[in-house]
């Protein structure tokens, strides 16, 4: 093991156990304080003490507290722990009684669907990335890392982020219009077809049935033929119900949702187009696939759900609606002409690779209008952000935004790339954009939409359990696969044997094991409070009162210490 291996991994090791005492510490502190009150003097002799309750007195407080009279029905619930230990209590949401329920059925359907894909598709990842540990841990065809790493990446990719994306925006683009989604039999056919396609693509990854050696396109073409129609009639259903729309103006939102709905059946198209199989050509529309698949569709779509659900979070309006039309028209311009800057040195044209790295700089302009945009936003609602369990999720979401996409744009440099290419620093940047971006700003929409729907609330607990096991394990993954990626790619322009490196990774794929395993258990987290968000709506019943549902207006609380 290489001294540079084993300085990284302890200063890896150094940040997480520090970043967790001090976690941990924030979250004690309360209880801490409640073991030690605050010093009370005795009265003086002369002073006449205060008159005691009486024990009937006390019992007649505690059945006071205890059954509250909520005529109007605005008590939430009692709670009789003034300490609140471990986690606060977060601010509940207001429910929308004017939602259609069969729009409610229609995305929670497909919620439902992408967090099962989440879990089956991280699972999978998750023993791939042991693998890397233990490589002889099976040998079964089926299981081998070749087949596997697809099976992860593409359910992934369709399975959960594309049906979660699509289940929120068939809530936004008809809200946002005023007006009914233009059909709920397409949305439900598409969510069909887009299952049908996942999964026999995964099952004829594992037979060994692919498209060859296009990442991200492995699925052969009848398999993506089905998502591409489901596609076309998503592109479709919303493009009616943006046309029937009742509200004069087109929200932000829809911009950016429609067009990368658009973009996405484009990209599906020219990817499997029979002549750009072949040669060069297929590696120039390799990078333009897996580039526009990333910031076309995924990224793109997650932006305009963003547009809505933090303004609706933060219950004030965006700061700039320019600022997010100039990161829309801009993000079209540069992202569409990058892809060949992962083929930095191969025998495409210089000139094409030149191209790339020039766009990819000018990303600086979309990716700063759009932070911009967002933090100028958040400004001075810190207080609500504590409050909250899903603005956390949109605030990462953003900072990993501005972060993973500028160092994008830092590996297009020939410089870095000389460095970098080839090793796992790339793996680093794939999870911060799929993982830290887009599925941070999916869960902080769903925490956000869910409660409103269905009048249930998630707990604060497990969401907290799944923000801090997916931010660790995603911290844990990213910094050892930089750090690492980085040592291997100067082993190689070192000129040292191809097995060093090999040699050389062996704690930071450790560590990737690691993050793997709290992400996943993230997952699993996530899966059950989704669940729990989706059951029939709790009741409360106070003395003398009928039950009451949680979604009653401006709920609040009640606290009873009694000494």
């Amino acid at each position: 093991m290489s001294q540079p291996a084993v300085l990284g991994t302890g200063l890896l090791l150094l940040i997480i156990v520090g970043t967790a005492v001090v976690v941990v510490f924030l979250q004690l502190r309360p209880i801490l304080r409640g073991l030690y009150p605050p010093f009370v003097p005795k009265p003086h002799p002369a002073e006449t003490p205060p008159e005691q309750p009486t024990g009937e007195q006390l019992n007649q407080l505690r059945i006071d507290l205890a059954t509250p009279n909520d005529e109007r029905g605005l008590v939430h619930r009692v709670s009789r722990n003034v300490h609140a230990p471990l986690v606060d209590d977060k601010k509940r949401s207001q429910p929308l009684t004017d939602v259609d329920p069969k729009l409610v059925r229609l995305v929670s359907a497909y919620l439902l669907c992408a967090a099962i894909w989440l879990v089956l598709g991280t699972l999978v990842g998750w023993y791939v990335g042991v693998k890397f540990v233990r490589p002889d841990i099976d040998h079964i065809a089926w299981l081998s890392f070749g087949r596997l790493r697809p099976v992860h990446t593409n359910a992934v990719f369709w399975g959960w982020t594309s049906l979660a994306m699509l289940g929120l925006g068939n809530f936004v683009v008809p809200r946002t219009g005023s007006t009914p989604l233009y059909s709920y039999q397409i949305g439900w056919l598409t969510l069909w077809l887009i299952n049908i396609a996942t999964v026999l693509g995964s099952v004829c990854l594992m037979a060994g049935i692919n498209n060859g050696g296009g990442e991200y396109r492995e699925y052969i073409w009848p398999v993506m033929l089905l998502f591409a129609v489901g596609m076309i009639l998503t592109f479709y259903n919303f493009f009616q119900t943006i046309a029937h729309r009742k509200a004069p103006e087109i929200y932000i939102s829809n911009w950016y949702i429609v067009g990368a709905s658009g973009w996405v059946i484009i990209m599906s198209v020219i990817a499997y187009l029979p002549f750009y199989q072949n040669g060069l050509g297929e590696t120039i529309i390799q990078g333009y696939y897996m580039h526009q698949g990333v910031g076309m569709w995924f990224m793109t779509f997650t932006l305009g759900l963003v547009y809505y659900f933090l303004p609706l979070s933060l219950n004030k309006p965006i700061y700039s609606y320019s600022l997010g039309a100039l990161a829309f028209w801009t993000q079209l311009l540069f992202y569409t002409l990058i892809g060949t800057h992962h083929y930095v040195f191969s025998p495409i044209a210089w000139w094409l690779q030149t191209v790339s790295i020039v766009f990819s700089i000018g990303m600086f302009i979309p990716v700063l209008a759009g932070t911009i945009n967002f933090a100028m936003t958040f400004r001075g609602s810190g207080k609500q952000v504590g409050d909250s369990y899903s603005l956390p999720f949109l605030l990462i979401g953003v900072v990993f935004y501005f972060t993973g996409s500028v160092q994008g744009s830092l590996q297009a440099f020939r410089t870095t790339n000389l460095v970098w290419h080839f090793t796992d620093f790339n793996v680093a940047h794939a999870h911060i954009t799929m993982y830290g971006i887009v599925a941070f700003m999916l869960w902080g929409c769903i925490y956000t939409l869910l409660p409103k729907l269905t009048g249930r609330e998630p707990q604060s607990l497990l969401v907290g359990v799944h923000f801090w096991f997916a931010l660790l394990g995603l911290m844990a993954y990213v910094v050892a696969l930089m750090v690492g990626g980085t040592f291997k790619g100067l082993s190689w322009m070192a000129a040292q044997p191809f097995i060093d490196s090999v040699v050389l990774m062996a704690p930071y794929w450790l560590w990737r094991a690691i993050g793997g395993t709290l992400m996943l258990l993230s997952h699993l987290v996530f899966a059950y409070n989704l669940v729990d968000m989706l059951r029939p709506p709790r009741t409360y019943r106070s003395a003398g009162s009928p039950a009451q549902p949680t979604f009653s207006p401006q709920p609040t609380e009640i606290h009873e210490h009694i000494a």
